[in-house]
């Protein structure tokens, strides 16, 4: 497919309208440039789904515009989705040293990918990607090595931010490059794509260092082991941890396989500095270690039931597990849709009798995201033409929008997009294209894509009527067909069989009746007679019970 375009266009096929899988397209003239591609984590809805992605059918179509793939940081709602779309474009990936480590990390778990296509970049570094000349520039967030980028063509300057907050005093002492900003704002940026995430916060977002000053106050009034569960990503937490461990006189075991993965490439790459040698020890030593003189860090900060921090609460962890008198430090704040699996988390610790410290017990969590009042200065630096709300859900967006309303923006400069919206941008216009095909991709085991609608609709019903099998076994008399045996009827998730003998034999007694009516036809049709045997039975079951099992019949025939 060739489109050649005189205008810069703007498309996410993922992380607007939700939290989560963000992908970004940036076309023009004859060439495309992507950034990020992330996943995001199914919902109750979802039953059985492990990850979701973006649909990328779009950029399988358009493969070779595509100039590059620049990564903002190593979250993964932003590199989860590459192991599943990097094979499928086999184009040049971009990203800063600690983002390029979590990405090979990943990528060697499920499949390899070329070396000679990864390329580290700096901030400040320019890159020439077809139309494009793209520049990274370092953003302040809740992992290191976090950039936003700035995209160059002939016709304008379009920047996105990336996630960010104004952190004047982050842990590693890169600060957020402001003065870039600014002075593509003196020269003229035509659209800036803004962090929406918290944009209905009022003020600005707290330092990442007030977290470490509180953790230092909690970890003294320990007195059995600490188990601390963040996002394994979260490396300037693990950081401060780690210290607070230090002068206290702890060891530190890494457990979960996310939590390992970065903890060990963030040492490896130098992002993450431990005080002592010898400081982190395996899990097997955990044992010969007094509960004292021990912090876990751990994964599982979202409740999701095979997590590291779940399985210690329910006792169903092969080495460490939670004991009365431990403190669990949950330094996060649930994903939305999540609050129920971490509830549940925290009601078992409870009920060991565990102490349990949260963002709303201890200043144990601060947002990566910037509040309403760092948004404000990031805009009024920039001073672009036009204003994208990216990154976050309708209300974030339509709360950014008002931000842009209090700045001076009126409704037309500010584009409010849906996944597969096409953003095109003029010099001095902008305005909404053709949309292009967008949406979710269900990662379930190893299939990729192989469960679509129809196959989590089913799911749903199963999960909320069970199944009804129902077989019966036919033998030819002539032109006819006669029961030979059945109809038996099976079900799971219904109704317990061998307390509802009435309603089995009645069930029976209506499939009888269906095919009595059916086999005395002189053309017998076998998808007719199925379909009659499963809404005769639908129709019994509802009016008895005001169910619907999903019906499976079940015809042999000899």
């Amino acid at each position: 497919m060739s489109r050649k375009t005189s205008k810069i266009s703007v498309i996410p096929l993922g992380g607007t309208g939700e939290i989560g899988k963000n992908l970004l397209v940036f076309e023009f003239e004859d060439s495309i440039v992507v950034i990020d591609g992330g996943v995001k984590f199914p919902d109750d809805e979802l039953l059985g789904i492990d990850l979701v992605i973006p649909d990328i059918t779009y950029l399988e179509k358009n493969r070779e515009r595509i100039k590059g793939l620049f990564i903002t940081h190593g979250h993964e709602d932003h590199i989860g989705g590459l192991p599943f779309i990097l094979p499928k474009l086999n184009i040049p990936v971009y990203g800063t040293k600690l983002t390029l480590g979590l990405v090979r990390a990943k990528l060697q778990e499920r499949t390899p990918y070329p070396d000679s296509l990864m390329h580290v970049i700096e901030p400040g570094e320019q890159i020439k990607a077809g139309a494009f000349e793209v520049e990274a520039f370092r953003v302040t967030h809740s992992i290191p090595d976090a950039v936003g980028y700035s995209l160059l063509t002939s016709i304008g300057r379009v920047v996105y931010t990336g996630d960010f907050k104004v952190d004047y005093t982050p842990i590693d002492g890169q600060n957020m490059d402001l003065g870039k900003l600014a002075a593509w704002g003196e020269e003229g940026i035509l659209a800036l794509l803004c962090d929406s995430t918290n944009a209905e916060r009022p003020g600005v977002t707290m330092s990442e260092r007030a977290v470490g000053k509180t953790l230092q106050e909690w970890y003294e009034r320990a007195e059995g082991k600490i188990i601390m569960a963040s996002f394994a990503s979260n490396v300037h937490r693990i950081q401060q941890a780690i210290n607070a461990a230090f002068d206290i006189g702890r060891k530190v075991c890494v457990v979960g396989r996310s939590m390992e993965s970065v903890v060990r490439t963030a040492i490896e790459l130098g992002y993450l500095k431990l005080p002592q040698e010898d400081m982190i020890i395996d899990s097997s030593e955990v044992g010969n270690i007094p509960s004292e003189q021990l912090l876990v860090l751990t994964t599982g900060s979202q409740g999701e039931p095979l997590a590291a921090l779940t399985r210690m609460a329910t006792g169903s962890h092969r080495q460490i597990n939670v004991r009365a008198g431990d403190m669990v430090i949950i330094a996060a704040t649930p994903i939305p849709g999540n609050e129920k699996l971490v509830g549940k988390t925290i009601n078992h610790l409870y009920e060991i009798g565990a102490e349990v410290v949260t963002k709303e017990t201890g200043q144990v969590h601060v947002s990566g995201h910037a509040n309403q009042e760092e948004i404000k200065l990031v805009i009024r630096l920039a001073r672009p033409r036009f204003l994208i709300p990216h990154h976050g859900e309708i209300r974030h967006q339509a709360a950014l929008r008002k931000i842009g309303h209090s700045l001076g923006y009126a409704d037309q400069d500010i584009a409010l997009t849906q996944l597969g919206s096409r953003v095109e941008l003029s010099a001095d216009r902008m305005e909404f294209g053709e949309r292009v095909e967008a949406g979710s991709v269900y990662i379930d085991g190893l299939g990729v894509g192989d469960v679509g609608q129809i196959v989590l609709r089913d799911r749903q019903q199963l999960a909320q009527d069970g199944v009804v099998v129902v077989v019966v076994a036919l033998a030819a008399k002539g032109k006819h067909y006669r029961l030979l045996s059945g109809p038996d009827i099976i079900s799971r998730g219904f109704t317990f069989m061998k307390e509802a003998g009435t309603l089995v034999d009645e069930a029976k007694k209506v499939v009888a009746n269906t095919l009595e009516s059916q086999l005395q036809k002189d053309q017998l049709e076998w998808g007719v007679l199925k379909s009659m045997m499963r809404d005769s039975l639908s129709n019994y079951f509802w009016e008895k019970t005001r169910r619907r099992p999903m019906i499976l019949p079940v015809v042999l025939h000899y």
